[in-house]
C-alpha cells in the first residue's frame, strides 16, 4: 500500500483537497486533528510536554491552547521542541492505523513534513496551494486569529515554491470544481502505481 501525503500552507485548503480524495474512497489520516488528540489522551506526550511548558500545560486535565499559542508564538526553538515530543508520537499512531486500512494508498494530511524532514517516508507528495492573500484571508475567515498571527506561522512554513520543488503532484486550490477535477485526476494516476 502506498502511502501519499497531502500538504501545503496555513490556509492552503488541505483539508477540503483531503475530503475530497475520501469522498473518492481514499482512507484519510488528518495529523492535525489526531495530534490534538494525542497531546489530550497520550501519557508520555503529557508528561514531556508538562516538563517542557510547566504545570499551566494543562489545565483540569485539557490542554491549555491559550497558553502554549502563547509561549511558541515567538519561540522557533520551543515550538522545535514541543514539535519533537508531538510528532513522532503521531507517526507511530499514523504507522498503526495505516496498518489497519485496506485501499490501493492511503492519504496523510499533514502541514510541516519538509520543515521537519519526514517527506522522505512517503511515496508521493502532494502540495496544495493558493496565493498568500488568499490564504490569509481564508484563515481569518476560519479562526479567532489576527494576520500578524497568521503571517508568524507562514514564517515558520516553507514557502510554497520550495514545497513545489519537491512534491510530485501540486494542486492549486482557488476554485471548488477546479480542484475536484485535480483531485480526480492525481487520483487516476494514483490508482495506477505498482
Amino acid at each position: 500500500m502506498k502511502t501519499v501525503v497531502l500538504t501545503g500552507g496555513i490556509g492552503s485548503g488541505k483539508t477540503t483537497v483531503a475530503k475530497m480524495f475520501a469522498a473518492l474512497g481514499v482512507p484519510i489520516y488528518i495529523a492535525d486533528d489526531e495530534a490534538k488528540k494525542l497531546m489530550v489522551n497520550s501519557v508520555v506526550i503529557k508528561q514531556k510536554l508538562t516538563a517542557l511548558f510547566g504545570e499551566e500545560a494543562y489545565i483540569d486535565n485539557a490542554l491549555n491552547r491559550p497558553f502554549l499559542a502563547k509561549a511558541i508564538f515567538n519561540d522557533k526553538a520551543l515550538l522545535e521542541q514541543m514539535n519533537a515530543i508531538v510528532h513522532p508520537e503521531v507517526g507511530a499512531h499514523f504507522e498503526i492505523w495505516k496498518a489497519e486500512q485496506n485501499a490501493p494508498y492511503v492519504i496523510k494530511e499533514a502541514a510541516i513534513i519538509f520543515e521537519n524532514g519526514s517527506y522522505k517516508h512517503y511515496d508521493c507528495i502532494i502540495t496544495v496551494h493558493a496565493p498568500e492573500a488568499i490564504k490569509i484571508e481564508r484563515v481569518l475567515q476560519r479562526d479567532d486569529t489576527s494576520e500578524e498571527k497568521i503571517k508568524a506561522i507562514m514564517k515558520n512554513q516553507w514557502s510554497d515554491s520550495e514545497k513545489i520543488k519537491r512534491s510530485h503532484y501540486v494542486i492549486e486550490n482557488l476554485n471548488l470544481d477546479d480542484t475536484r477535477l485535480q483531485v480526480s485526476e492525481i487520483h487516476a494516476k494514483l490508482l495506477k502505481l505498482k
